[in-house]
């Protein structure tokens, strides 16, 4: 015998962002919390400062793929850092936009400047890498 009920399946969703709470990092000591936008530089410096694919421990979408430019042409370098950057910090869900790039090639290394726009406004960042 088949049951001839019905089930009221009706979902409802929200969306939340998640709290930002972090340790924070000086110095390579954890000392205290942070939270915001302090938290968010953090976390973008540590994600600009982890080579993807390299550690087992962060997923294949965490981190910037840098090593594979050392040795390329440096224009090449520059619009593809400037790629590679976006890419990874857009991962972040706190993370609006990544805009304002300006490159300065420095002998062998490139300093690339950028502004992230994010939740808690605009913060200006750099990474230099070598080329």
């Amino acid at each position: 015998m088949i049951p001839n009920a019905s089930i009221d399946v009706t979902l409802t969703t929200s969306e939340t962002s998640e709290p930002s709470k972090t340790y924070k990092i000086s110095e390579h000591k954890i000392q205290g919390y942070i939270d915001g936008s302090e938290a968010l530089q953090q976390a973008i410096d540590k994600m600009l400062n982890t080579e993807k694919y390299e550690y087992p421990i962060y997923s294949f979408t965490y981190g910037v793929e840098l090593e594979s430019l050392i040795g390329k042409d440096k224009l090449y370098v520059q619009m593809e850092l400037m790629r590679r950057i976006k890419e990874c910090l857009l991962q972040d869900g706190r993370i609006n936009n990544v805009e304002n790039f300006n490159s300065i090639i420095k002998g062998d290394s490139i300093l690339c400047t950028f502004d992230v726009i994010s939740i808690y406004g605009i913060t200006s960042m750099k990474k230099e890498v070598s080329a």
